[in-house]
């Protein structure tokens, strides 16, 4: 009965303990909220600047950025909704005349939009284009600027709509807060009631569960990062006593997001229970095994010995097994990495990040690896962050050149085109090929500048050569989902008045791995700018058969290693042969490409193949080099 009065006491005290904090909380809500607002920093004005002439928007955003703006580009109208929709302007500079969407149309869809009704927009237009204003500001406009653009103008309206904005928003706050100071004393009458119910129910978790929730992962029972990082902690703490070498294991489930895209994310989620009670069985009990988040496990092999690859291999293979989710057989790969602790002496760190980067050269030799941790991996990475540095420093200078190699009708023997060919020439390694920085440019979302740039000069070198010689440009898979693509790719040709025939993209067949429809109207809308699309290295990739039933493609580009092999390898020959054959009966070009003997031309040509490329005709050129080549090979001199 003692105990009981106690625990009565207390609780009386607690609560009015939490009385007293209230009544402190509604003591100190503030008289005038707007003061608040008001002594907060003013921030840049955020200004978006809408125009498809990537000139006019460059002028402009260089004169407001020295006016203390934040300008954020849009290529078009498309481009400038999606912005829009994804972020938040102060005011936005909007070009009328556009080829995708109209200036107007564009200003139609944000004034249908509650959420950008008052939206400041001033239209950017000709003088010559008044019934374009007129409509503007029956639309919604809030002003006009006409071009050329008098910034000192266009600055006394910004400011002018940016003012009232301020006004506007201002009032808008100071009427929300007062609102809202209005109902704060009831709701915290009402929250100081329900937060002392919650503390009651809160109470009655034991310690032991919330401990067990800190460090395990509610979805599978493992535990999870922190609880995984301190058990591993222990572990290597423990080695010289217990005499034991482990070796940690990082496991990432290959192709597990289309199974959530497929089923959903329940079957996901099952699915993710799944791996980790089979994890947990296939290594026994009382090993330690994780969830680190998304489909990353971990798990730490105790004395595992030499046959620690054999085992992980075997544990791979288990987790790859089928799993019944809701009647259907789902199946994911996983790939392995493996660290020994004995090699890091205590580094858990060290540990970890080995464990990491030996999964990335798993998953990067393909679903179902097991790769064992090098000290060489730590070098490659060093490797590969040095050069994604010295990869932003090359892009934002542009220390690139381009080289054209020569392609050749190899029955005439006659020029019909060159292929550019992007080189890096580094300051300390020398002239570095694309398969060294392109992967890296690509994963850095860097590519997308690089390509518009090696577009640019190629177009620009094609202008200065004779009109029946084309020019090829590779398309890096990235740039090929990219929305700028078709903007690029008109702009370019705009501005340097090439005729959309002398230009070819190569795409590779990686490039046309996903939806078949969109990859489809992408190739179709190239297609109709009069440009040409080819499938490089054909062959080597996944099969691109759907794509050449349902497209037509200018030109199929048999990849070098196929030529090299003709007359030592039967399977290379009847590669190409059959390449060959099958363009012949669709009515689709082909070109052959590392040609570098007679022998090999031969070959190509008495199979029908029309064109080819190789060091036997020629070795990139510089841009100086190949307008020399063709006025020699046009004289007959080369």
């Amino acid at each position: 009965m003692g105990s009981s009065n106690a625990t009565i006491q207390k609780m009386l005290e607690y609560e009015y303990s939490k009385g007293i904090v209230m009544q402190n909380a509604l003591a100190f809500s503030p008289a005038h909220p707007s003061e608040d607002v008001a002594s907060a920093p003013q921030a840049k004005p955020r200004i978006l600047v809408v125009d498809d002439v990537a000139d006019n928007r460059e002028i402009l955003t260089r004169r407001l950025v020295r006016r203390n703006f934040e300008v954020v580009e849009a290529t078009g109208g498309e481009d400038a909704l999606v912005r829009i929709a994804e972020s938040s302007f102060d005011i936005v500079l909007l070009d009328i005349m556009m080829p995708d969407l109209s200036g107007n149309e564009v200003l139609q869809r944000l004034r249908a939009n509650p959420e950008h009704a008052n939206l400041p927009i001033i239209m950017v237009t000709a003088k010559s284009q008044s019934e374009d204003v007129v409509s503007s500001l029956a639309l919604g406009a809030n002003d006009y600027i006409t071009k050329p653009v008098d910034f000192e103008v266009a600055m006394a309206r910004i400011n002018a709509q940016l003012e009232r904005k301020r006004v506007a928003d201002k009032t808008l706050r100071e009427k929300k807060l007062l609102e809202q100071h209005s109902l704060v004393l009831d709701e915290k009458l009402e929250s100081a009631s329900l937060m002392l119910a919650e503390e009651s129910q809160k109470r009655t978790v034991s310690e032991d569960r919330l401990r067990y929730l800190a460090f395990h992962d509610s979805l599978t029972g493992l535990m999870n990062r922190q609880g995984f990082r301190d058990c591993l902690f222990q572990v290597l703490d423990e080695m010289p006593v217990r005499d034991t070498e482990p070796v940690l294991l990082f496991i990432d489930l290959d192709g597990f997001k289309a199974v959530n895209d497929c089923y959903g994310h329940d079957v996901g989620d099952k699915l993710l229970a799944g791996v980790g009670e089979r994890l947990a069985a296939a290594l026994g009990e009382g090993a330690l095994t994780a969830r680190l988040g998304g489909d990353e496990f971990a798990a730490v092999m105790e004395n595992a010995g030499e046959g620690v690859e054999a085992r992980a291999a075997k544990l791979v293979e288990t987790l790859s097994l089928p799993y019944t989710i809701n009647g259907n057989a789902v199946r994911v790969g996983a790939s392995c990495g493996l660290a020994r602790a004995r090699c890091f002496s205590g580094d858990l760190d060290g540990l970890i990040n080995a464990a990491d980067l030996a999964m990335y050269h798993a998953k990067a030799k393909g679903t179902g690896c097991v790769v064992l941790f090098e000290t060489r991996m730590l070098e490659q990475q060093r490797e590969r962050r040095q050069i994604e540095i010295d990869l932003h420093r090359a892009v934002a200078n542009m220390e690139f050149e381009v080289f054209y190699q020569p392609i050749f009708d190899v029955g005439s023997r006659g020029i019909t085109a060159f292929e550019a060919l992007l080189r890096w020439p580094h300051k300390t390694r020398g002239m570095m090929s694309p398969e060294t920085f392109i992967p890296v440019a690509e994963e850095t979302g860097l590519i997308a500048q690089i390509g518009a740039w090696v577009l640019r000069q190629a177009c620009e070198q094609a202008k200065n050569w004779p009109d029946h010689i084309g020019v090829s440009v590779n398309l890096s898979p990235i740039q090929f989902e990219s929305p700028s693509l078709l903007p690029t790719i008109v702009n370019t040709l705009a501005a340097t008045g090439l005729e959309p025939c002398r230009l070819e993209l190569e795409i590779t067949e990686t490039a046309l791995l996903g939806t078949e429809g969109k990859n489809i109207r992408i190739l179709e809308a190239i297609r109709e700018l009069g440009v040409r699309v080819s499938i490089d290295d054909f062959g080597t990739g996944y099969s691109s058969l759907a794509y050449l039933r349902n497209f037509r493609f200018d030109k199929i580009k048999i990849d070098r290693r196929f030529i090299q092999g003709l007359w030592s390898n039967d399977s290379d020959t009847a590669i190409v042969r059959s390449i060959i054959m099958l363009s012949q009966n669709i009515g689709v070009g082909t070109t052959a490409e590392g040609i570098e003997t007679e022998d090999q031309l031969a070959s190509v040509a008495s199979e029908g193949c029309k064109l080819g490329q190789g060091y036997l005709f020629s070795r990139p050129l510089t841009a100086e080099d190949a307008v020399v080549f063709i006025e020699k090979y046009e004289a007959g001199e080369a």
